[in-house]
């Protein structure tokens, strides 16, 4: 089983990336988008992106993603980024989660976006990871997490 942080703790899960060569999701996969497309019953499912997948596909079904996986293939590759805050921006309630390779140091960020859970392609980097999304409590500029700018919040 793949580990991954999440509720502010290392645990496993049960999902495995997409397999995006397969015409359907096989079993314990994350589906990748035109696989989730092709689903007859979109109710309580789950969803990989990948880097230049159509967000706006997505949109008139967030209300029955249980999970939204974005794949960052390399942490140079900042699309996972705004497509974390497009769907928390569009409503997305579900778990968001940042899968593959990201650095440690990235989390803080990414939570500011919106993603709730990381998997690392290097489950080494867990440790770290952890650390990392609770270094900072405060923030002075309005983000995802904090809609409100720290003078804003101030009594």
């Amino acid at each position: 089983m793949p580990k991954l942080i999440k509720d502010g703790d290392i645990t496993e899960d049960n999902w495995l990336p997409a397999d995006t060569d397969a015409e359907a999701p096989p079993a314990g996969h994350l589906p990748s988008l035109a696989q989730w497309q092709a689903l007859p019953d979109k109710s309580g499912s789950a969803l990989q992106l990948e880097p230049g997948d159509d967000v706006s596909n997505v949109l008139p079904s967030l209300d029955q993603l249980v999970l939204v996986a974005v794949h960052f293939p390399v942490f140079t590759d900042g699309r996972g980024f705004s497509y974390g805050r497009e769907l928390r921006e569009r409503g997305y309630r579900g778990e968001l989660r940042a899968l593959g390779y990201f650095l440690p140091d990235q989390i803080h960020y990414l939570q500011r976006c919106g993603f709730d859970a990381f998997q690392f392609s290097d489950e080494a980097r867990l440790e770290e990871g952890l650390r990392q999304a609770n270094l900072s409590a405060e923030h002075y500029q309005a983000a995802i997490d904090e809609p409100l700018p720290l003078f804003r919040r101030r009594v």
